[in-house]
């Protein structure tokens, strides 16, 4: 049965991997059922936040700009977490986010991970409700804080540990890490055209652009072109 491993937990400017970004890593080494060591870092996204996503996490904007950047802090969680195997609440959702950037970046990510919330799917289905905040007041799992990533980390790592003293000796394959399979396509950066055109279209319709022009990939920026083109119309020549 898994005795090492490391639990993780990432908060994200929204849902989805191939808009959103990455906005906190938190994650805790787990031997033998104690924390040992933890990774935790404030990402610069590169764009304002949305108001939920602040009341969500507590995160501010202010709090955000002084984060690291994105490459500096997934590294530095690749190199926390080595080859050991990885465990979040739906862990699939939170690799999608690391699997987009490093594939992005040309950095080779294939790891292992046990899912808390299908195990608690399979093992506990007189809980009410499987989110990792109603998991952790059911079971009275103490968190500093909710939604913030090294406290879902550690309390994610609680709840396996809860599992597995439960659970681990009637059904012990239902522990052992699987591959993640996630694919998803490289987003190169905008091109230097396209944010030429883009500032422009900004300037002209008096727009503020959310993120950084700099920071837009390919996609992002024809994106956000189209949709200024459509409401707005072309700068008058």
């Amino acid at each position: 049965m898994l005795d090492v491993y490391v639990a993780v937990d990432l908060e994200m400017t929204g849902l989805r991997a191939r808009t959103d970004r990455i906005l906190e890593i938190g994650a805790a080494k787990v031997k033998q059922g104690n924390i040992k060591e933890t990774f935790q870092c404030l990402v610069n996204p590169r764009m304002k936040l949305r108001e939920e996503i602040i009341r969500l996490t507590g995160i501010t904007n202010q709090m955000a700009k002084q984060g690291i950047d994105t490459g500096e802090a997934v590294k530095g969680f690749l190199e926390f977490a080595e080859n050991l195997p990885l465990v979040g609440h739906n862990i699939i959702y939170d690799y999608s986010f690391l699997k987009q950037y490093t594939v992005n970046h040309g950095i080779p990510l294939e790891k292992e991970a046990i899912d808390t919330l299908k195990l608690a799917r399979k093992f506990l289905p007189e809980v009410e409700k499987k989110t990792l905040d109603y998991l952790c007041e059911s079971l009275k799992i103490k968190r500093a804080r909710n939604h913030r990533a090294l406290e879902d980390a550690k309390a994610t790592a609680e709840l396996l540990e809860y599992l597995k003293v439960r659970f681990g000796a009637v059904e012990p394959q239902a522990f052992e890490p699987k591959v993640l399979q996630y694919k998803v396509k490289k987003q190169g950066p905008a091109t230097s055209v396209q944010k030429r055109h883009l500032k422009e279209l900004l300037e002209y319709h008096k727009i503020e652009l959310d993120r950084e022009l700099d920071s837009l990939t390919r996609n992002e920026a024809s994106r956000i072109t189209d949709k200024i083109l459509a409401s707005y119309g072309k700068v008058a020549r």
